[in-house]
């Protein structure tokens, strides 16, 4: 099991370590930035919004599609530490693969304290099992499902590949996800536990953190690609370079920092068709970027920048 030498980290350190909006100071303007160019995406954007895979009134999807058919279909999963943000805030991120020809899935979840992080992850996992099931009613192929997450969306996307489908429903085929990338991810979630910034609304325990922590189980069978901004602190770089330790080279074959990225910017750099990225994870769809002059695929690229 992964673990730090002793002695642990000092809480107080490892909250300096994981509250990114006190480490980069433009926070609140980028995630103004972010809402302006998700207003701009749905409103431009061919999109079905708050279909719901779930019974609970957070368990809510939004769907941006493309016209190319039998397309590959993309999920993106949200951050903000399991309780923060929403969908709706991260709508950027859809329109330059949709440009590239991928159907776009954005899931909502419920939010710590209110939920569990195990709740969370079976909200994603159901997410997922509705979009195999009506992909092609979208345009989308079934059979090409990747996941994508940041932050806490990059722990979810890496649990999901480790599930075991067909105990979700009989209809589910082992292989639903046939790869995923984790930006920033958080894979080792015992500093988060240690953290007081973060755990008072997480509330996990030890058995929590071996259940949920992606870098404590066996390696899962598909790809995981493992992203990280060059400017992120450095428990965020061990995390990244962590799940490369834990599954092994063959089962995370990239595993990089993203130059001159801080952990809310390497956003910006997958929204960007140009973006590395954005270029990574066209290689796990099987696509190739539509390029770079198309108004509607650098909307995010523009209002992430000044």
């Amino acid at each position: 099991m992964p673990r730090y030498a002793d002695p642990e980290p000092d809480p107080a350190w490892l909250d300096v370590q994981y509250n990114n909006r006190a480490r980069i100071a433009d926070s609140a303007d980028i995630f103004q930035r972010w809402q302006r160019a998700s207003a701009l995406s749905r409103e431009r954007s061919s999109c079905r919004l708050g279909l719901a895979y779930g019974d609970g009134p957070d368990e809510r999807l939004d769907l941006f599609t493309t016209t190319s058919a039998a397309a590959p279909v993309l999920v993106f999963l949200h951050g903000g530490y399991w309780r923060s943000l929403d969908k709706a805030d991260h709508s950027f991120v859809a329109p330059s693969f949709v440009e590239d020809g991928a159907l776009v899935v954005v899931p909502n979840y419920s939010l710590c304290p209110a939920t569990s992080m195990d709740r969370i992850l079976l909200q994603t996992a159901q997410a997922l099992a509705w979009t195999y099931r009506n992909a092609a009613l979208h345009g989308g192929d079934p059979q090409r499902i990747v996941v994508i997450g940041h932050s806490a969306g990059g722990q979810l996307a890496a649990m999901l590949l480790c599930c075991r489908w067909p105990l979700l429903g009989s209809d589910l085929p082992a292989d639903l996800v046939k790869g995923a990338m984790a930006i920033s991810g958080l894979l080792d979630l015992e500093p988060v536990r240690r953290s007081p910034y973060l755990q008072r609304d997480l509330h996990l325990t030890p058995a929590l953190v071996r259940k949920l922590s992606p870098a404590y189980l066996p390696a899962p069978s598909a790809p995981l690609y493992a992203v990280v901004g060059g400017l992120e602190s450095e428990e965020f770089l061990r995390q990244n370079r962590l799940i490369r330790k834990a599954w092994g080279a063959k089962t995370v074959p990239v595993c990089e920092p993203i130059a001159d990225c801080n952990h809310l910017t390497i956003l910006h750099d997958l929204a960007d068709p140009l973006g590395r990225c954005h270029l990574l994870v066209n290689e796990l769809l099987g696509l190739e970027a539509a390029g770079s002059s198309l108004p509607l695929a650098r909307i995010a690229a523009t209002y992430g920048k000044d």
